[in-house]
């Protein structure tokens, strides 16, 4: 029984993840392979080699008297440099306002999933009480902790009991 429940979870993820892709608009699509590339480890290498190689080739053209492209303080590097970053800050917060948006649907998952969840564990309980007070075989008590377990959550207390928690903090 659990390895059904665990695929049908581990479905509704794909499938989730599938329509947060198909959803992305080409640009986006775009975007997110430029990330992916700026994110890449070779990159960072390939970037610093390509810096080290313009200041040696300006330097090395401004010691032989010969005309450099970008002297020393290399001006052109730096405006370059700094567009580069500000894209790529533009890059980061599209890319992390999308994938936001798919965590926000992950959270809503696990929270359908566990009040679901909740809702099964009480009506097992429930199920489980009803059958020890009819089976003869079985003294029949009050337990008090069954008949509080067996009664699913109150989600609209426990909603305004998060936002209490996080409004205090």
């Amino acid at each position: 029984m659990g390895a059904g429940v665990n695929v049908g979870v581990g479905e509704t993820a794909a499938r989730l993840r599938t329509a947060h892709r198909l959803e992305a608009s080409v640009l986006q699509h775009a975007l997110d392979r430029v990330t992916a590339v700026l994110g890449w480890p070779g990159f960072v290498v390939l970037l610093s080699i390509t810096l080290v190689i313009w200041i040696a080739v300006n330097v090395t053209l401004a010691t032989l008297r010969l005309h450099a492209p970008d002297p020393s303080p290399f001006e052109l590097l730096q405006a370059i440099t700094s567009t580069g970053a500000l894209v790529v800050a533009c890059l980061i917060l599209t890319t992390q306002r999308r994938e936001d948006k798919l965590a926000d649907h992950r959270s809503q998952l696990i929270l359908e999933l566990a009040i679901a969840n909740d809702q099964k564990i009480a009506k097992i309980i429930g199920l489980i009480e009803e059958s020890r007070r009819d089976n003869p075989a079985i003294t029949n008590r009050v337990d008090a902790e069954a008949a509080t377990m067996s009664t699913p959550s109150n989600t609209a207390e426990v909603l305004e009991a998060i936002r209490e928690l996080s409004e205090d903090s």
